[in-house]
């Protein structure tokens, strides 16, 4: 007999077992293996509290195996596009550095970029980007790149370089009508897009409009470094790569393959192929000196050398060797075999969030939650509070929009709520926070693609901090806000 069959489900405490044993074990993991704590203890304490929720599923309440196990498979099956998605980033990230392209946005980017107002325009370029694109996820690894070198050779601390990248490109996902978040949250609340694009600018532009102000001030604050720091900088890179305007031809053509709506997994498998191609073409020296170890200046480049140095560019680490420690940092890769850590906590987060799914805790908790909603701000600060509950257990933003949206739209069909509120709250909370927790996909990936943690970078995410409380004070305004019929026990 299963908890279907029995009536029988977790009560809202017992539900909270598996995130205490989960909270207790990453304390652990976090105390004993510090910075290294996503390199694989993590992911092993959501398996461990995974198994706990399996326990008192089939222990305590006879919920079959096979319930559980279709529940966690389904979770697994619905994160698949997004780790061939993370492998190929991997791969872009190698063969954008090695051909040069990375290097070149650095070079020029630091000639155009002033530093007085570096952080600013770093946000604002990310969220054009975005917009064009309708992918943070892309940008972040392709100009977000640049521009955490450019950055650094001005002298920027990286966590503050990260939060506007960040910030920027994840303004710019939410309001673009090409983003797959924007038309996920959309559809599954039952609204129209552009409905749901123009409902989400009373709460989007306000909480970017401040974090370009405080961007924009962090910027001017700044002590702008010695200009002959910023030259050295520039020389190191110019002196290992063949800095062209030609290598500027990949984003562009990655840029135009977006704008003409290719599938993001053709998009990046033809960016990282482009960047291969121009590798051979602009750095044969770079792949060699990938390939063999060292740079032997009278030697012959040979093709199967450069063939070698090119795959090890879209699987593994590479290091080339500028003179310069912080350069070295900077155009060090590891491909898509950096990946794997995100990948392995995708996995386990889709696992626990599955058996949590399966056991019927979530819904306990989410029915505990609902019982205290009785108006208007309380509903919409339910709702946010679980997209991000949601991204914590889960450790997917696709997910969490969609078990959020799923969770809450009969409460705000009942309560006489257009749909477009729903859908604004599930993206002002399950799409902006995802990238703040480490072992979500987006935080895991983010920080792996900047390589800057996401705790570091977490304080300075400001539009991603601001959009969840910004949602819950429109809401308790209530403006723009309307309804189809007034329940009489609501007394708003």
């Amino acid at each position: 007999m299963n908890n279907v069959d029995s009536g029988k489900t977790p009560s809202w405490w017992v539900s909270l077992i598996p995130f205490a044993v989960l909270v207790a074990v990453l304390v652990l993991v976090i105390k004993a293996f510090a910075a290294d704590a996503l390199a694989g203890g993590s992911q092993v304490a959501l398996m461990f509290a995974a198994g706990v929720t399996v326990a008192i599923a089939m222990v305590f309440y006879n919920i079959p195996w096979k319930t559980l196990e279709d529940a966690m498979v389904d979770n697994i099956k619905s994160v698949g596009t997004s780790v061939i998605i993370l492998l190929l980033i991997g791969a872009v990230a190698g063969s954008w550095m090695i051909s040069g392209v990375v290097p070149t946005l650095i070079y020029y980017g630091m000639k155009v970029i002033l530093p007085g107002i570096f952080l600013f325009a770093s946000c604002v370029i990310s969220a054009l980007i975005a917009i064009m694109t309708g992918s943070s996820w892309t940008t972040i690894a392709t100009i977000g790149v640049a521009l955490v070198g450019i950055g650094t050779a001005q002298g920027y601390d990286p966590g503050w370089t990260a939060g506007a990248i960040i910030s920027g490109a994840y303004f710019g996902d939410k309001v673009s009508p090409l983003s797959d978040t924007t038309v996920l949250a959309s559809s599954s609340a039952g609204t129209s897009l552009f409905s749901h694009i123009r409902f989400m600018m009373i709460t989007t532009v306000p909480s970017f409009a401040v974090t370009l102000i405080i961007f924009l001030v962090a910027s001017i604050l700044h002590q702008i470094p010695d200009v002959a720091e910023t030259v050295d900088f520039s020389a190191d890179l110019a002196s290992k790569f063949n800095i062209s305007p030609w290598l500027l031809l990949v984003p562009v053509l990655t840029g135009l393959l977006i704008m003409k709506k290719v599938p993001a997994i053709i998009t990046l498998f033809a960016a990282s192929v482009i960047a291969g191609l121009f590798a051979f073409i602009f750095q044969p020296h770079v792949i060699s000196e990938i390939a063999v170890g060292a740079v032997d200046a009278d030697a012959d480049f040979t093709f199967i050398e450069g063939f070698k140095g090119l795959m090890q560019s879209y699987y593994g680490a590479t290091a080339i060797q500028t003179g310069n420690p912080d350069v070295d940092s900077l155009i060090a890769t590891r491909g898509m075999t950096g990946m794997l850590n995100t990948v392995f906590l995708i996995i386990a987060a889709s696992t626990f969030g599955g058996s949590l799914v399966g056991s019927g805790m979530l819904q306990s908790l989410t029915d505990a939650l609902v019982g205290f909603v009785r108006r208007r701000t309380s509903m919409v600060a339910a709702t946010v509070g679980t997209g991000i509950f949601a991204n914590m257990i889960t450790g997917d933003q696709y997910l969490s929009i969609i078990l959020t949206s799923n969770l809450y739209k009969k409460l705000y069909k009942e309560r006489g709520y257009e749909s477009k509120l729903l859908s604004r709250s599930v993206e002002d909370s399950a799409t902006v926070v995802s990238v703040l927790i480490p072992w979500n996909s987006c935080g895991m990936t983010q920080a792996t693609v900047l390589k800057v943690p996401t705790m570091s970078y977490l304080p300075y995410c400001f539009f991603n901090l601001l959009s969840p409380v910004m949602s819950i004070f429109i809401a308790m305004v209530g403006y723009k806000i309307k309804r189809k019929e007034k329940p009489i026990s609501d007394k708003e």
